[in-house]
């Protein structure tokens, strides 16, 4: 697969990004493996962006490491400054059902209810809480509250 090509300005940009990030995949003496390879590609699936720390002292072997893993993992060269490398591929977007007029179901809540004497122990209820409900600090179910209109649509129908 080809590396991601970027402009200098995004490079930039995704360095700034990346440089409060710790390593995340960290490459021994051995160098690259399939393991590693493996490692790398779910941290940029998970984050998009990553630094990798290679513990050899050979920069031409971390040259040919860099542009191996770009190469395989079809990410974005970012920077290669001393021991730490920085890559750099778009996150998947996530798939979500096309329903926009779905409402969230029912849910399951335990509330601490605290008795009004001092020596009881508070008692633990599960509370059903539907779509059109809220649950208030005190722990009693209310309604949601109706979309209000103004007086001047009121004063229209």
């Amino acid at each position: 697969m080809p590396q991601i090509q970027l402009t200098p300005a995004q490079r930039k940009e995704h360095r700034a990004l990346a440089h409060h990030l710790d390593p995340v995949v960290m490459i021994g003496n051995d160098g690259l493996s399939a393991s590693v390879t493996k490692e790398a590609d779910a941290a940029l699936s998970a984050h998009g962006l990553i630094k990798i720390r290679v513990f050899s002292d050979d920069r031409s072997a971390r040259e040919t490491i860099f542009q191996t893993l770009c190469d395989s993992l079809n990410a974005a060269p970012i920077q290669h400054i001393g021991k730490l490398l920085v890559l750099w591929r778009p996150k998947a977007q996530k798939e979500r059902p096309e329903d926009a007029d779905r409402m969230p179901g029912p849910r399951d809540v335990k509330v601490l209810k605290y008795s009004k004497r001092g020596g009881q122990r508070p008692e633990v209820k599960t509370l059903r809480v539907l779509g059109n409900q809220r649950l208030t600090a005190g722990g009693t179910i209310k309604r949601a509250k109706p979309k209000q209109t103004s007086v001047k649509k009121r004063a229209q129908t």
